[in-house]
């Protein structure tokens, strides 16, 4: 990782820090203003042409002004995030109450005493959030489907409702074909489909990627059929370190978490956008990079948020926090403070790398990728640090 000092971006006075809403602490400025590039990303492209590449820009009519009192938010000092306002409310009311007829009525998602968790888990201001750009609600329903689909996966397969390492390679590979289907002889075609609707994980994949698809253009699906393949190497990776009790290394812990990680969810940006970044525009390799960068810093702001809610879980979570301390023989609270700078040497590196990239191809669909990208980075934040239902931070300060 570089230095701070080699970052083009530079740091803002404290001042200004404080009027942004961020945290600091004496040690650590964690606002900074980002490089002209980065700016240009952020304002989205301009030029002929391009009036409708922009966030905001939607089909429905303005929502009535906000009149909800401004969600509540954790803080965690030291951490470098750009703040954002609370989401459009009527979008999060409309796609909080499709996605919860989708989850009981289309694919029979959870039992009747999972309802709270379902909705603490909030996915409708987690997507609106994520996904200011989406051009209409149906937009908004594809990213907020796969959301949920890969939750359930995570959920049933590998955590708390029934999860287990033991035999999960089966369970996901067969779970997988409802992404990317199966092709055999029409005499064992039958048996394959029936089993996409033997339980809830795959009944989610399944329906979510139907949807996906009639959005998608052909090369968007299959760009998120290869990255959903990354997460469930991630998946086993850790399931099979739980079962031989393998206490990872943290760069170990950190090539996991690339791979067990946010990624398939901002890379479906220009989709749930309503455009496409083109092929060979997304195969460059700085183009893969700063997705994987974005990727990582948003992984490890789950892990700094959900920290207390592992520890407190049955069985023993790996997260950045605890395998530092593991490895690195210092205290917990020293391991969770070094994560914060792992985290935030990962943001400035996911920003100088997307500002570089702006440069050297300024393409209106790559600089509206990047933008989408950076806004879901943001959105990702504000959720974990506003959803207060699932998180809460350890006394370290």
């Amino acid at each position: 990782m570089p230095e701070p000092g080699s970052s083009p971006l530079q740091s803002r006075p404290p001042a200004a820090a404080a009027r942004l809403g961020a945290p600091t602490t004496q040690a650590t400025e964690v606002v900074r203003q980002a490089s002209p590039a980065l700016e240009r990303i952020l304002r989205g492209p301009s030029g002929l042409g391009t009036a409708g590449l922009h966030l905001g820009r939607r089909e429905e009519s303005p929502p009535p002004p906000e009149t909800e009192a401004p969600a509540e938010r954790l803080q965690i000092p030291g951490l470098y995030y750009h703040p954002v306002p609370d989401p459009d409310p009527a979008r999060v009311e409309e796609v909080s109450r499709r996605i919860k007829d989708w989850a009981v009525d289309e694919v029979e998602l959870y039992p009747e005493e999972w309802e709270g968790q379902f909705d603490g888990f909030s996915v409708g201001r987690y997507m609106v959030a994520c996904h200011p750009d989406a051009p209409t609600i149906d937009h908004l329903m594809v990213a907020t489907r796969l959301m949920v689909a890969e939750n359930a996966v995570d959920d049933c397969y590998c955590e708390d409702h029934g999860g287990s390492p033991i035999g999960l390679g089966g369970r996901l590979l067969l779970a997988h074909t409802a992404l990317d289907p199966l092709h055999a002889p029409k005499e064992y075609q039958p048996q394959w489909a029936e089993s996409l609707h033997a339980d809830a994980p795959r009944r989610a994949y399944r329906s979510a990627m139907e949807y996906f698809v009639r959005q998608a253009t052909p090369s968007q699906a299959d760009r998120f059929r290869h990255d959903m393949a990354r997460l469930h190497l991630g998946y086993l990776a850790e399931g099979a370190w739980a079962q031989t009790d393998h206490n990872p290394e943290v760069w170990e812990y950190l090539a996991m978490r690339q791979f067990n990680n946010f990624r398939p969810c901002p890379a479906i940006t220009d989709t749930v956008g309503g455009y496409e970044l083109p092929a060979d525009l997304h195969a460059r390799p700085d183009t893969q990079r700063v997705l994987a960068l974005a990727g990582n810093a948003s992984t490890i702001v789950n892990d700094l948020y959900s920290y207390t809610k592992e520890l407190a879980s049955p069985g023993r979570h790996l997260n950045l926090p605890v395998v530092i301390a593991d490895r690195e023989d210092v205290s917990d609270q020293e391991g969770y403070l070094k994560a914060i700078e792992v985290h935030n040497d990962l943001m400035r590196d996911f920003e100088a790398e997307a500002a570089a990239l702006a440069e050297a191809c300024p393409v209106p669909s790559v600089l509206r990728f990047l933008r989408g990208v950076a806004v879901w980075v943001d959105g990702n934040h504000y959720w974990h640090q506003t959803n207060t239902y699932r998180y809460s931070l350890p006394d370290f300060w």
